[in-house]
């Protein structure tokens, strides 16, 4: 891939972890692109443009690492399901703290199956090509709680509160209009859940300051 990407741009950055693949592509493309024998995850990288066939499964660590990140786009090779999942609407058997995590920080959107013969050697499940475009960042705060909130995710609003010891939030009339507490948790929409957040960080927060 990054052999492919080599002249298409002025500024190009790779990772590659494993040391023979990154001493072959240095020795092919050296002084063409800024290569680092490193895993992207614990850098820093600062981009436009991200391209990357991932090992599938870093995916759920990959899309929270990109929420925390501002950037233009994402053109990404991903699991044919994860792919599904990222992109689920609400109340799909599928939709998941990941898919709210995706959705609420980027436009996300399947452009095409790949074939599994484009791999080698050929992989057992399908894959498919996804875009994502930056809407906002997310801060770890916000990924862990929404991540919370979703462990409940079968429960109402109130239910999963009052489980994970947040009955607090509803302790004022305000709080109480805000949260959807009678909707179940699967079925709130990424904006909506966001929302939720908010409201349960300025409720910890109240909580903390003098009574």
């Amino acid at each position: 891939m990054t052999r492919v990407l080599v002249g298409m741009t002025p500024s190009l950055e790779g990772y590659e972890v494993d040391k023979g693949s990154y001493e072959s592509l240095s020795r092919e493309v050296g002084g063409r692109v800024v290569l680092h024998n490193e895993d992207a995850f614990d850098s820093s990288p600062v981009f436009d443009v991200l391209v990357s066939s991932l090992p599938y499964s870093e995916s759920s660590r990959f899309v929270e690492w990109l929420s925390s990140r501002k950037y233009d786009r994402a053109v990404l090779v991903l699991q044919e399901d994860f792919a599904r999942k990222i992109t689920a609407p609400p109340g799909s058997p599928v939709y998941r703290a990941v898919s709210v995590i995706s959705q609420a920080s980027a436009e996300t959107e399947i452009m095409s199956r790949v074939s599994r013969s484009s791999f080698e050697p050929q992989p057992r499940v399908n894959s498919c090509l996804v875009t994502m475009k930056w809407k906002r960042t997310l801060t770890g705060e916000e990924i862990a709680m929404i991540k919370r909130i979703f462990s409940q995710r079968r429960r109402t609003v109130k239910a999963a509160l009052k489980s994970l010891g947040m009955a607090s939030a509803m302790s004022t009339p305000d709080r109480q209009e805000t949260l959807p507490l009678q909707c179940r948790v699967n079925k709130l929409r990424p904006q909506s859940v966001l929302a939720m957040v908010g409201v349960l960080d300025r409720a910890g927060r109240s909580s903390d300051g003098p009574t």
